[in-house]
Parts: structure tokens; C-alpha cells; sequence
């Protein structure tokens, strides 16, 4: 992608996001779920991503049926299941949360009553059982029904074999939430990020949830360890993604991480480090996203006073 379209791809990505999470999903007019469109991009073999309002979602189909990895938003269910009759014909079978937040599980409760099985880290599956709230955005989000409930939960790993794959979940600890997964389809060398990774801009951390920066840093690491060059990468948010791509990802984190500390560690109060301005350096190229770099520094540290 061009550094021109990437700039518009980020302004677009900014709106849509900051928007989603301003304002409860159920605060949206018919007319705006009317004007979402689901793009479906190629990835490989029999893979793709349906990129729309939300988290991309994956999507898996073969022989053993369909799997989809997030699900974005209820109002959008009928979009996106327009969207992989296209692809596959079916119904997903399997659904795969890779961690709470509705703009990924929105759509739970409409898939597992058409029968997908959802699959997710147990603090998924204990997150949507409660009432949770996410303070930045002043959003909070019910106890979820029945049929939204992961039915298959993991703690650390666990494998799907599926479509003429071996599939892979691993969970990554504390990093966008407590709950975050990464999937990995080791034969097509793919792998979806979920939140962990954000291309192009600078990341939401749910710090209300148990993410962090260094939670973030360690995920990135992990997806890059088993990556290589031709690996395809679905990020959370942002565009179809290569080994490079990430790569600078997890660079800024580690710089943004490193020249934060250190003034938390010089006894900087919150907005001492803001007025320091730790990621001027960065700003350039992560700030065109939906966080100022004031409030993503201070995201960032509060992450670390946790």
C-alpha cells in the first residue's frame, strides 16, 4: 500500500473506530449500518479477510466448512454472512473471538444461534458474562445472552484442524486485553493479530482490561517469531500486512515503551511525561490514526501504573 492510500486507509480507520466506541453500536441510525460495505481481500488458499466497521475478520473455507475468526457488530451480521455466502455458500461452523471488545464479538450472539461453535481464551468467555466498561469511551457493555458465550474455552494454546490446515491459537498475555489470541494457520502461513497488532497507527489498549504496552511489545515479538518474509499478516485494524510491516510496528512500541519509562522512572508525574512529548519522534508516522499521541501516552502509562 502507498504511503498516500495508507494515509487515507489511517483517516478513514480513525473515524469509523473512534466512532464505533464513542457511541454505543445501538446509538447508530438504520441509514448508517445501511451505508457499511464489506470488502472481501484475498489472502491465500481458500483464506480472507472481510474488512467493514470493526475488527477484520478472518475467514477460513474448505472441505471441513467455514470458520471465521471475529464477527464486528450484530447490525452488520447480514452483511458479513452476505459476504462469505459469496466466498463459501455456508454458514460459519466455527467462530473464533480473538478477545471481547464488541467491535470484534459484536456479532456472537447472531452466529451462535445460526449454530457456529465460538471458540476464545477463557477470560473472553469471562469477560462477556459480565457487565464491562471501557471509561475512555465511556461504553459500557451488558452481560452478553446465552447464545454469545464462547462454548470452547483455552489457557494458554490450542489447535483447530481444519480445511486442510493446523491451525493454531495462542494466547497473549495482557497485551490489548487479558484475553488476546492470535491465530495461526501454519500450513498457508497466515496469521490473524486481533487487536495485538494495529497497522499503521497507534494502538487502543485496553488498560481496564488488563492490556499493556509490554503486553503489546511481547505479542508483536510472538507473531514475528513465526513469521518470515512471505508470511500474510491480518492485523486488527488497518490493511493486509507483511513481516516488515509489524516489524515497525513492534519498533515504535519498543521506542515509545523505552522513552516513557524512562521518565516514569525519573518520577515524572502523568502530565509531566505528556508535556515531554516521549513519542515526538514517532508522531509522524503512528499519530494519523484515531489516538492524539497526548492520549495515547497517556493510555500508555496508565497501563504501566497497573
Amino acid at each position: 500500500m502507498s504511503n498516500k492510500n495508507r494515509t487515507i486507509y489511517n483517516r478513514v480507520a480513525r473515524l469509523t473506530f473512534a466512532c464505533s466506541f464513542l457511541l454505543s453500536a445501538f446509538a447508530w441510525s438504520s441509514d448508517h449500518w445501511d451505508s457499511v460495505q464489506i470488502t472481501t481481500v484475498p489472502v491465500a488458499d481458500g483464506l480472507y479477510m472481510l474488512m467493514g466497521e470493526g475488527g477484520n475478520i478472518g475467514v477460513s473455507v474448505g472441505t471441513d466448512g467455514t470458520f471465521i475468526i471475529d464477527d464486528q457488530y450484530a447490525q452488520l451480521t447480514d452483511k458479513i454472512s452476505a459476504a462469505l455466502t459469496e466466498i463459501s455458500g455456508t454458514k460459519p461452523r466455527f467462530l473464533i473471538n480473538t478477545h471481547w471488545h464488541g467491535d470484534h464479538a459484536g456479532g456472537n450472539e447472531n452466529f451462535g444461534e445460526a449454530g457456529a461453535v465460538i471458540v476464545a481464551h477463557e477470560n473472553v468467555r469471562a469477560s462477556l458474562l459480565v457487565e464491562k466498561s471501557i471509561p475512555l469511551f465511556n461504553m459500557v457493555k451488558p452481560p452478553s445472552p446465552k447464545a454469545a458465550l464462547p462454548l470452547i474455552t483455552f489457557k494458554d494454546q490450542m489447535s483447530l484442524h481444519l480445511n486442510g490446515d493446523d491451525v493454531r491459537l495462542y494466547h497473549i498475555a495482557n497485551a490489548h486485553t487479558d484475553g488476546d489470541a492470535i491465530v495461526y494457520f501454519s500450513k498457508a502461513n497466515v496469521v490473524h493479530t486481533g487487536d495485538v497488532f494495529f497497522n499503521g497507527f497507534y494502538p487502543f489498549i485496553d488498560t481496564n482490561s488488563g492490556g499493556s504496552i509490554a503486553g503489546m511489545i511481547a505479542g508483536s515479538k510472538a507473531v514475528l517469531d513465526l513469521a518470515n518474509d512471505k508470511t500474510r499478516i491480518m492485523p486488527g485494524h488497518g490493511p493486509l500486512a507483511t513481516k516488515a510491516e509489524l516489524q515497525a510496528y513492534h519498533d515504535m512500541l519498543v521506542l515509545a515503551e523505552a522513552n516513557i519509562r524512562k521518565l516514569v522512572d525519573e518520577g515524572k508525574t502523568e502530565d509531566q511525561i505528556v508535556a515531554a512529548k516521549p513519542t515526538a519522534a514517532l508522531d509522524s508516522a503512528w499519530a494519523d490514526g484515531f489516538l492524539s499521541p497526548e492520549v495515547w501516552v497517556r493510555i500508555v502509562y496508565s497501563g504501566m501504573q497497573k
